[in-house]
């Protein structure tokens, strides 16, 4: 069984040694890649000077771009399973194994490592619009996901290859909607994840109003257009 954890980084220089080196230390039976997105700061050259198994875009292609470039390594070196995972420190890696236990078990497609399967989301502006986003994917494909912006998700095969080979299947909550509405089995497991302990998030209010109307415009309107090819 062949799991590549993918690390999209931008700006992690204070994060990403201490995720890959205890991803090398304690889960060596993974494999990993480091997507640097053209990085400002010297993330690129804390993996280098590592040898961190590492790609390094040239320009900073944003999140979608460093994720599909993340699935075109999977798919090119046959990986059955590709994690998504954050650079910053949130995401532990002690839960992997068992959600490629439970993909398998169940024949998933995608597996969300998702805070809210056994516990209750707390009341914040940001748990709001995650609710709002729960809402608009219950709507729209008849599931409940009760942690759809979550940063981890697990990727099997199939899977894997649409998202390497094909544009606008990007790393968030519509793409998860829309591949419900295709056909894929979609689960969630409980997970916890941790504050980030250094960096900046790349969303600030502003950026989260705006990253929610767009999500939920998307998963309302615009995937009613998209044609379905799975």
């Amino acid at each position: 069984m062949k799991v590549l954890i993918i690390i999209p980084a931008y700006n992690e220089a204070e994060n990403i040694e201490n995720v890959v080196e205890n991803l090398k230390s304690n889960y060596a039976r993974f494999d990993y890649v480091v997507i640097n997105d053209g990085s400002k700061d010297n993330t690129a050259e804390i993996c280098s000077q590592n040898h961190y198994n590492m790609v390094d875009l040239p320009i900073n292609l944003g999140l979608a771009g460093a994720f599909q470039t993340g699935m075109k390594y999977a798919y090119y070196h046959g990986y059955d399973y590709a994690i998504q995972y954050d650079g910053d420190g949130q995401h532990n890696p002690e839960y992997i194994e068992d959600m490629v236990r439970h993909a398998e078990e169940k024949k998933l497609d995608v597996v969300i490592g998702s805070r809210f399967v056994e516990k209750k989301k707390p009341f914040t502006l940001r748990m709001l619009g995650n609710s709002l986003i729960e809402l608009c994917i219950l709507l729209t494909t008849g599931k409940k996901i009760k942690d759809s912006t979550s940063g981890m998700r697990l990727y099997g095969k199939q899977m894997i290859k649409k998202l390497a080979t094909s544009m606008n299947y990007g790393p968030e909550p519509d793409t998860i909607a829309f591949l419900i509405r295709c056909g894929a089995k979609v689960e969630e497991h409980q997970v916890h994840m941790n504050e980030r302990t250094a960096g900046e998030s790349y969303l600030n209010i502003s950026g989260s109003i705006k990253y929610m109307f767009h999500m939920c415009s998307s998963i309302l309107i615009v995937q009613w257009f998209r044609k379905k090819d799975l």
